[in-house]
C-alpha cells in the first residue's frame, strides 16, 4: 500500500517494545501456526455486533470526516459507515457512490478501512502497536478490476517509511499474492523489495495471511507456509508499528474498476491475532 504520503504529521512516541491500549484477549488463547514460544498480546475475533473502537480506528490519522490515499491517486473515500461487524466477521465494503471528500473533491467510490493507530483528534498513542512479533489474519478478499485489499503496517511515529505489506492483492489477478517491504536505505533512497507469489484464486475462499517480524528477519506466510523473507538486518525496523486493513478502489497500481467489477464488494476478516516471543 506504499505511497509517499501527502499529509505527514510527525509525532514523538516514547514507548517500550510493547504498548497496547486494547482489551485483553479472551480465554481459550489461540496459538500461532509457526514454531516457538509465544504470548498473545493482541487479538480480535470480531464476535460482537459493533466494531471495538478501543482496538480500531476507522481512517488514517489525517481523518477529515473520511480519508483516502492521495499519493496513490485512489478513487475511494473511506467512511465509517462502510465498516461493519456481525456473525463473527469484520466487513469493509466498497460501494459505487460518489461523495465529496478532501477539499471539495468528488470521489466516485466509498470504502472501508480500520487501523490500530490513533484517531486524528487524539494525542494518545496508537491503540495497538508493537515491535517484533508474529501476526495472523484470516481474511477473504473480493475480486474485480480496480479492487485492492491490503493488510499492512506503518510506524507509530506517523511517517510513511518503513512499511511492511503483509498482503496485497489486485482484484483482477486474485491468483497473485503480492508482498513488499518499503524502507529508506543508508543513502537516504527509498527501496521497495517485493515478491509476487502465484497461488490458487485467493478470492475463492478464506486464507490466513501471516508475518513474523524478528530483529534479523521478516518472514511472510500464506496458510502457514513461508512464501518470502527479507534478511538484511540493517534495515529491519526496530520501532513500534501498527496495523492497517483496507479495501482500496482504483489508483495508479490497480487501475480503475470496469463494467465487470461488482459493487458492493466486501473484504471480510475473521480474526486478527498478534503474538510476541516469550523472553528466554
Amino acid at each position: 500500500m506504499y505511497t509517499m504520503l501527502k499529509h505527514v504529521f510527525i509525532v514523538s512516541v516514547s514507548c517500550s517494545a510493547v504498548a497496547f491500549v486494547a482489551n485483553p484477549p479472551r480465554a481459550a488463547t489461540p496459538v500461532p501456526s509457526v514454531p516457538g514460544s509465544w504470548t498473545l498480546v493482541f487479538s480480535d475475533e470480531f464476535n460482537g455486533n459493533t466494531v471495538n473502537r478501543e482496538k480500531w480506528t476507522l481512517c488514517y490519522w489525517w481523518d477529515k470526516g473520511g480519508c483516502t490515499n492521495l499519493g496513490n491517486k485512489e478513487l475511494e473515500w473511506y467512511m465509517p459507515g462502510n465498516v461493519s461487524q456481525g456473525r463473527g466477521k469484520l466487513i469493509m465494503e466498497a460501494r459505487k457512490k460518489a461523495v465529496i471528500g478532501w477539499k471539495g473533491r468528488t470521489f466516485p467510490y466509498t470504502s472501508g478501512m480500520v487501523t490500530t493507530g490513533r484517531d486524528y483528534s487524539e494525542t494518545r498513542p496508537a491503540r495497538a502497536q508493537f515491535t517484533y512479533g508474529h501476526i495472523e489474519i484470516k481474511a477473504k478478499i473480493p475480486r474485480g478490476k480496480g479492487l485492492w485489499p491490503a493488510l499492512w503496517m506503518l510506524p507509530s511515529k506517523h511517517e510513511s517509511l518503513p512499511e511492511i505489506d503483509i498482503m496485497e492483492v489486485l482484484g483482477d489477478t486474485p491468483q497473485q499474492l503480492r508482498l513488499h517491504f518499503h524502507y529508506m536505505d543508508a543513502g537516504g533512497k527509498a527501496q521497495h523489495p517485493g515478491q509476487t507469489v502465484t497461488t490458487a484464486d485467493l478470492s475463492a475462499s478464506w486464507h490466513v495471511y501471516g508475518l513474523t517480524w524478528d530483529p534479523d528477519a521478516i518472514r511472510w506466510y500464506l496458510d502457514g507456509k513461508e512464501v518470502w523473507s527479507f534478511t538484511d538486518k540493517r534495515y529491519i525496523p526496530s520501532e513500534p508499528m501498527y496495523l492497517l486493513m483496507n479495501l482500496a478502489v482504483g489508483g495508479d497500481w490497480p487501475g480503475a474498476p470496469n463494467a465487470q467489477t461488482k459493487f458492493p464488494s466486501r473484504f471480510s476478516v475473521d480474526y486478527v491475532r498478534v503474538w510476541q516471543r516469550k523472553a528466554q
